[in-house]
C-alpha cells in the first residue's frame, strides 16, 4: 500500500488541478446576495434572511499549492497535503472539509440557503437527488464514493465557489434536500423545509 499511496497521491493532484483550475475563472462571478435581495424570491421567504451554511476546509497553501498548482489554497496555515490524503485514505473524509452546520439542516420554506466558502479551496454547493461521488475521481475513490452523483457532471461555472466567496441560488423547499460538495464528496447535507 505504502507505493500505491504515491501513484495515488499524483493522479490526484494532476484532477484536483483539473477541477480547480483557473482557466476562465476572472470572468466568473458567483452570486453573492441571497436571491430574495436580487429579486428571485418571493417577499414574505426573503423576510426570514438567509439560511446560512458554511463550507470549511483546512488547506496548507505551502504545500496544497506545491502539490496542486498555485492559487489552489488561499488561507493561512492548516492541514499539509500529504496529512489529508493520509486522513483520506485512512478514514474515507476528512473532518475539517466539511459543511457546518452539518448533518440535518432545517429551514422555512421558501427561505433562502446561503452557502458561504470559508475555506481556502474552491468548492461547490450541489444539490444533489443521492449523495455520490463528484469530479475528482482520486477522492472519489479515497473516500469510496465510486458512483458519481449525476449532477456533478452536470456543473456550469458559476456552480464553483472561490475562498470567500458564497452561493445562494437556491431556496429551501418542503420536504428534504441533499447537497454536497462535487471537489470533495464527503461533504455533504440535509436541509429540510418546515412551514412557510
Amino acid at each position: 500500500m505504502r507505493r500505491f499511496t504515491p501513484l495515488v497521491a499524483v493522479a490526484a493532484i494532476a484532477a484536483i488541478q483539473v477541477a480547480c483550475s483557473d482557466s476562465g475563472a476572472g470572468s466568473l462571478t458567483p452570486p453573492t446576495a441571497p436571491a430574495a435581495a436580487r429579486g428571485g424570491v418571493a417577499a414574505a421567504a426573503g423576510q426570514l434572511g438567509p439560511r446560512r451554511i458554511e463550507i470549511l476546509d483546512a488547506c496548507d497553501p505551502t504545500s496544497f499549492n506545491a502539490a496542486i498548482g498555485a492559487g489552489t489554497c488561499a488561507r493561512p496555515g492548516g492541514m499539509s497535503f500529504d496529512q489529508f490524503i493520509a486522513q483520506l485514505t485512512k478514514q474515507g473524509s476528512v473532518g475539517a472539509w466539511r459543511f457546518a452546520p452539518a448533518n440535518n439542516v432545517e429551514g422555512r420554506v421558501g427561505q433562502v440557503l446561503l452557502a458561504m466558502n470559508r475555506g481556502g479551496e474552491v468548492h461547490t454547493f450541489t444539490e444533489v437527488e443521492e449523495f455520490g461521488g463528484g469530479i475528482v475521481p482520486l477522492l472519489n475513490q479515497l473516500s469510496g464514493n465510486t458512483s458519481v452523483a449525476p449532477e456533478c457532471l452536470a456543473l456550469e461555472p458559476d456552480d464553483f465557489i472561490p475562498p470567500g466567496g458564497s452561493d445562494s441560488d437556491d431556496s429551501v423547499e418542503s420536504g428534504t434536500e441533499k447537497y454536497q460538495c462535487c471537489i470533495h464528496p464527503w461533504m455533504r447535507v440535509t436541509v429540510t423545509g418546515r412551514g412557510s
